[in-house]
């Protein structure tokens, strides 16, 4: 059997990032935070002095980085690199958090990442997250979700993980970023947010992380099944 795509789409703080890497642990798959990709196209930007609406800088800009992902021994996790060096901890700060939106809606960066995601993702036996891998980056993914919550619940948990990294903000900062993102993500020109046609929803309000990974598995589990079987009907190896 080979290996699929799984794409797991949605909202900011709606514990995308955990399960995807959850699952891709549980598959024994590569995990791709394509988030993370756009804050460090927004950190680097910031600490070059380099303008969003500088587009000649900004698209030599996108030449002259280097955006990769290295595997933590003792985490397991993969951690973004830029430029050669470990920046997880700086892009998630929340000055990151504040920018990355508009960063993200410039075309030009937008078409850089989406093709190193693709190149990243091309042999498959890939989990993405992000806000467009269903719709654009890979529209063929075998497993689509779309994941959701309510903002103040989105805005708690973005509270924490800022806590732990010994970063402060009220919930109600919080809130007002998580807005203006959905906002300017769900309206940009190019590649907007939205839940693919065959995208299955996942509101996570109310959820534990494990119930989540525990979805995402039993879709994987059913989409694999299906393969299987359409495979023997046809008397050959499942093409994906």
């Amino acid at each position: 059997m080979k290996k699929i795509v799984i794409a797991i789409d949605g909202y900011s703080s709606c514990g995308k990032s955990t399960t995807a890497k959850a699952v891709a642990a549980e598959l024994g798959y590569a995990y791709i935070d394509t988030g993370a990709m756009y804050r460090a196209v927004t950190l680097y930007l910031l600490e070059h002095d380099i303008a969003f609406d500088n587009l000649p800088q900004v698209e030599q800009a996108l030449h002259e980085m280097h955006i990769s992902f290295k595997r933590n021994r003792k985490t397991g996790r993969n951690e973004l690199c830029l430029d050669g060096q470990i920046r997880e901890d700086e892009i998630r700060q929340m000055r990151i958090s504040n920018l990355v939106s508009e960063v993200s809606s410039i075309p030009a960066v937008r078409h850089a990442m989406v093709a190193q995601q693709q190149r990243m993702g091309r042999k498959r036996g890939v989990v993405m997250d992000g806000r467009d891998i269903g719709t654009t980056v890979f529209p063929d993914a075998e497993v689509k979700v779309f994941m959701t919550a309510e903002v103040l619940t989105r805005a708690e948990r973005r509270q924490e993980e800022l806590a732990v990294k010994g970063e402060q903000v009220a919930v109600e900062e919080i809130v007002e970023n998580l807005r203006k993102r959905d906002h300017l993500d769900s309206t940009r020109t190019e590649s907007p947010l939205r839940r693919a046609t065959d995208a299955v929803l996942l509101d996570t309000t109310h959820m534990m992380i494990d119930e989540q990974v525990d979805f995402v598995l039993e879709r994987v589990s059913a989409t694999l099944f299906a393969l299987a079987a359409g495979a023997e009907r046809n008397g050959g190896e499942v093409v994906v």
